[in-house]
């Protein structure tokens, strides 16, 4: 995924400089060529030996180390830089990076960086929030430097409170927004729909179908990885939501309409890949068995719910784009072009259940992407693979 990006990542003085190795080793994982500097405070809680192991590159601790005289360092990492993260970013550092203090390799680097710079904060609960740390941050945020809130719990002196840096997952997915993808969706606001919808017969029962929601909450993170301003209405699921996206969940296709309808006017693309239940009870009635044994007969009146697609398709306006999804057992083709016309959608994305590795609950997809002025079949991908080629044909639109 980072293949051909360079991360430059400083770390300073704090105890929780130890989640950065575990950083850099995703980061190499990933494929990204990964630069760090050391400031000499936090080589006391990790050594450079830790990331010139992970990294395969020699880990930066001087400004005047001049085992390589072919360049000057502290210029040729910030040049090369896709993206700077400071973290575990110490009160001291935050100061000297705010007041354009360069006394050391890391202070000095981050003037010449012209790549977007992160700072994730971590220090006991009281020095983050003294007057002069906060000041310092604003400083930062007004330069343009994205700050990274710190997490609340038990800190390593004991306290409880803000202070604790955030998990390296956090951290990756900070990077990722940042490198991962072009921003060709920058500026654009985006709505998926997302898993199943339950309709209730009694407080124990209900009516629902296989989907997990993996298809749309592929859609969602690439989306948002693009630039996307994204909004994913979601049924339940067991999976977690994507980072830097607007969740509002639902149970019911009801509930799902109305989310969907509250926000569509100021969206320009809606992407719906929900599996919403087309029917809801009107009324239920419940018998005893009569039989030995417990349980209950269950007599249903059934109403269809409001078509959402549908509804899209009617209401939509000039620039707006929507995308529906086609789950199909026979005639794929065929029922999806019919659902195109008839929806009034620009896209319909179809795959089939018979497909090996499509369908629900998989980590891949084979989609067929029809619409008005073709077909595109495309071959067995993952579903964020898949994602991107939906989007890369609904920008087209």
């Amino acid at each position: 995924m980072l293949k051909g990006k360079n991360v430059l990542l400083g770390v300073t003085g704090s105890i929780s400089a130890y989640k950065i190795a575990n950083l850099a080793s995703a980061l190499v994982k990933l494929h990204a060529h990964v630069d760090v500097i050391l400031t000499r405070n936090g080589a006391e809680f990790i050594t450079p030996v830790t990331f010139e192991t992970l990294t395969k590159n020699r880990c930066l601790t001087d400004t005047f180390d001049r085992s390589d005289v072919s360049e000057v360092k502290h210029i040729a990492v910030a040049e090369r830089a896709d993206v700077m993260l400071i973290a575990p970013a110490s009160a001291n550092c935050i100061a000297k990076l705010a007041h354009g203090i360069a006394d050391d390799m890391l202070s000095t680097t981050f003037l010449a960086v012209k790549a977007p710079v992160l700072a994730a904060p971590a220090m006991n609960v009281n020095m983050f929030h003294n007057p002069a740390v906060q000041d310092n941050l604003k400083i930062l945020e007004s330069r343009g430097v994205t700050v990274i809130p710190p997490d609340s719990g038990m800190l390593a002196c004991g306290a409880v409170g803000d202070g604790k840096l955030p998990s390296e997952q956090t951290l990756l997915d900070y990077i990722l927004r940042e490198i991962a993808k072009p921003k060709d969706m920058a500026g654009k606001k985006v709505l998926v729909t997302a898993g199943p919808t339950r309709e209730s017969l009694d407080p124990v029962r209900f009516i629902t179908n296989h989907s997990t929601g993996k298809m749309g909450y592929a859609v969602a993170r690439q989306a948002m990885l693009r630039g996307a301003d994204v909004t994913l209405v979601s049924g339940p699921v067991t999976i977690a939501p994507p980072p830097f996206v607007k969740v509002v969940n639902v149970q019911s296709a009801q509930e799902m309409f109305e989310a969907v309808a509250a926000r569509f006017e100021g969206m320009d693309a809606v992407i719906m890949t929900a599996a919403v239940a087309d029917y809801t009870p009107a009324e239920t009635k419940t018998e005893k068995i009569k039989k030995s044994g417990d349980g209950a007969d269950l007599a249903l009146s059934l109403k269809r719910t409001t078509d959402i697609l549908q509804w899209l398709g009617a209401h939509k306006k000039d620039g707006q784009r929507v995308c529906g999804f086609s789950m199909e057992t026979e005639n794929v083709l065929e029922n999806s072009r019919a659902k195109l016309q008839k929806k009034n959608a620009d896209m319909i994305a179809a795959n089939s259940l018979k497909d090996t590795g499509s369908g629900f609950g998989t980590d891949t997809n084979h989609l067929t992407l029809i619409t008005q002025s073709g077909v595109t079949d495309l071959p067995l991908l993952s579903k964020e693979q898949a994602a991107d080629r939906l989007l890369d044909e609904l920008n087209k639109l």
